[in-house]
């Protein structure tokens, strides 16, 4: 007779892995004490002052990697050493699922200056695009660890803000305002988002839950016009994300 021994760790990741990516995103930043050296986080989203809390730097100033002459955008990136083998290889099975449904390829960091380093912070963050020189993709050993953060924090970095920002929201989801935790609003305020012409998609992995940051649990965010529609429950990158990603960088061009 078999007998199978599970440690803690993998009982609380496949209880956790049933929750949805903003869920275990908010679980994981919640409480969240920073170093002196991080940033401050809108949500998920690193900024560097307060004051950029309602610009989308990629609709801004630009944002984008670069794309090489054989037609695909290389991102350079580098793993610091805070992982055991089991954590890489979620972290690697993220990078590399790009490959397969873009012409993104993450790529091990030889030289260049502008690079993502891929840390155990404090929780899971990531900057909007391109910053410059080294940028922090933080995926805590606590919490940031699975295929659906990794892929929603690589989106990120490539570019793209949360659904519920977009600048149709209006359109398709209501804000209950009064349910939202005071100083947490921000994470709802509206950006000119790069939305490449696809529509609003409930089940983006950059979708948030439907009662995130509440403080009373009751629905932050309600959709229309059928409010017993699902959103925020995706598990990967939906066909909206992937169509959006291929449109910004022209990987069929």
């Amino acid at each position: 007779m078999a007998v199978f021994k599970f440690t803690v760790d993998e009982i609380v990741e496949d209880t956790n892995a049933e929750l949805s990516v903003s869920e275990l995103l908010e679980r994981a930043n919640r409480d969240r004490t920073p170093d002196f050296d991080e940033p401050e986080l809108m949500g998920d989203i690193a900024i560097d002052s307060a004051d950029e809390r309602n610009a989308d730097p990629c609709t801004s100033s630009g944002c984008m990697w670069q794309k090489y002459s054989d037609g695909k955008v290389y991102v350079p990136y580098v793993i610091q050493n805070h992982y055991s083998s089991r954590e890489l290889s979620i972290i690697q099975r993220g990078l590399d699922s790009f490959s397969s449904m873009s012409c993104i390829r993450f790529k091990l960091r030889s030289n260049e200056r502008d690079y993502l380093s891929i840390e155990s912070r404090n929780g899971c963050y990531s900057y909007i695009g391109r910053t410059g020189n080294a940028q922090t993709v933080s995926l805590s050993r606590s919490g940031c660890l699975y295929h659906n953060t990794v892929q929603h924090e690589l989106l990120h970095a490539l570019g793209f803000n949360h659904e519920q920002t977009r600048s149709d929201r209006d359109n398709h989801i209501r804000v209950v305002w009064e349910n939202i935790i005071d100083d947490m609003k921000h994470n709802f305020n509206k950006v000119n988002t790069l939305n490449q012409g696809t529509p609003y998609d409930y089940n983006s992995v950059m979708q948030y839950h439907k009662t995130a940051f509440s403080k009373n649990n009751q629905p932050t965010m309600v959709p229309i016009p059928n409010s017993n529609v699902a959103i925020g429950q995706a598990t990967q990158m939906s066909q909206n994300d992937i169509n959006r990603l291929n449109r910004l960088y022209k990987c069929c061009e």
